[in-house]
């Protein structure tokens, strides 16, 4: 049995590192802890995708560290949930998921999540929830409904836009955070963790289990990943590395990341401790190069998944690759259509049309990864970036 942690200073840092807000209130959980009570907390995952990225592991790292103080965690496969597909920021109904694209997603998971949770004996549990969520009658689905009206679900700013907009929202869209609270509820947890996306699904997980459980439950709401604009960053941005890519695919997502979201990325996504991250933030602002930062940044992430030798070779790869002054470090990214390089760079606006393409890669205008390029039949792929000029710089992903 692990020992339970009740040192006030790693508490502190649990409770603050990346934590945008806890419920009902720091001081709440912070005396649970002290208390050296084994708690449960769990994160639940839908899988929506074949495999997590960077974002996704923001509040899996922190349910790791959780576990580290001693407690239990429980990672929540929504394999019932993803079937339906969760509103949260959506401007549409999600498309559903069968029951085996769903299965077939996760395959990965428990693999990813172990650089973080410890699966071994004693350790974390892997729940899924289609075990009570798929068993549910339609009087308990009518019940679990009548534990929230509609006012409370339209108060979701998600719902409200889509109201103004007038676009179609669903009532199966309004069961959603009720299976997530029932969650909840079905494994008697002492709290719950998630991005802050989650917030209005997890205190409806909250409000479940005082009327059903008749227990206070604690939410703790963990920052997205977003530059200093406080733009988030996703799937749908492209460079979200995946914890599928290798070392070097890695290194070179976390290098075309803009400036401004660096010091968002030390704090969530590495082990750096918080006053380094502080001298950073200030070296910036006193206008320190941010491409040493980066590299930093880059590495610190990389070896947590593939470990420091692995971190070192990709780095120096990258500085092989990309050694020319010029190139600068916050590059614009590209999706194209196509991946030809005449399509890269009309979309990408380098060259106003495929004939002046042409013409500036028969001038030896253009190049990829610093070579020259002389083919105008080129095919380019993802990471790779392209230059005209020593003003015009776009990255593939």
């Amino acid at each position: 049995m692990s020992k339970i942690i009740t040192d006030e200073k790693s508490i502190e840092e649990f409770l603050t590192r990346g934590v945008e807000n806890i419920y009902p209130n720091k001081e709440f959980l912070k005396k649970q802890l002290l208390s050296g009570k084994k708690l449960t907390m769990y994160l639940g995952i839908d899988p929506t995708g074949p495999t997590l990225h960077l974002g996704h592991t923001i509040p899996i790292k922190k349910l790791g560290e959780f576990q580290k103080l001693g407690h239990k965690a429980i990672l929540l496969i929504g394999d019932f949930t993803a079937m339906i597909g969760d509103p949260t920021d959506k401007g549409s109904a999600r498309k559903p998921l069968t029951r085996s694209q769903v299965l077939n997603n996760c395959k990965l998971y428990k693999k990813q999540i172990s650089t973080f949770l410890n699966f071994g004996f004693g350790g974390a549990d892997l729940k899924y929830n289609s075990k009570w969520l798929g068993k549910m009658k339609f009087a308990d689905v009518l019940d679990l409904a009548s534990k929230m009206t509609v006012d409370q679900m339209l108060k979701r700013d998600m719902f409200q836009k889509r109201i103004e907009e007038k676009k179609p929202l669903y009532i199966h869209e309004f069961m959603y955070p009720l299976m997530q609270g029932y969650d909840s509820v079905a494994m008697d947890v002492d709290g719950e963790i998630g991005g802050n996306d989650q917030t209005f699904n997890m205190l409806a997980g909250r409000d479940l289990m005082k009327e059903i459980n008749g227990k206070e439950k604690f939410v703790m709401t963990v920052k997205l990943l977003a530059d200093s604009t406080g733009k988030k960053m996703g799937k749908t941005e492209g460079n979200m590395a995946s914890l599928t890519d290798d070392n070097n695919e890695m290194f070179g997502k976390v290098m075309s990341w803009t400036d401004g979201v660096m010091i968002s990325a030390f704090e969530l996504c590495t082990n750096v401790p918080m006053d380094e991250i502080k001298q950073i933030e200030n070296d910036l602002v006193k206008g320190l190069n941010p491409k040493e930062s980066k590299l930093k940044l880059a590495y610190e992430i990389v070896r947590i998944y593939y470990g420091d030798i692995k971190a070192k070779e990709a780095m120096d790869e990258w500085q092989r690759t990309f050694s020319q002054k010029e190139i600068p470090t916050d590059i614009e990214t590209i999706k194209p259509t196509q991946y030809d390089i005449l399509t890269v760079l009309v979309e990408s606006k380098i060259s106003p049309s495929k004939s002046e393409a042409r013409r500036n890669i028969e001038q030896k205008g253009v190049r990829v990864n610093n070579i020259d390029v002389s083919d105008d039949k080129l095919i380019v792929k993802s990471g790779d970036i392209i230059q005209k000029g020593k003003r015009f710089f776009i990255k593939i992903i």
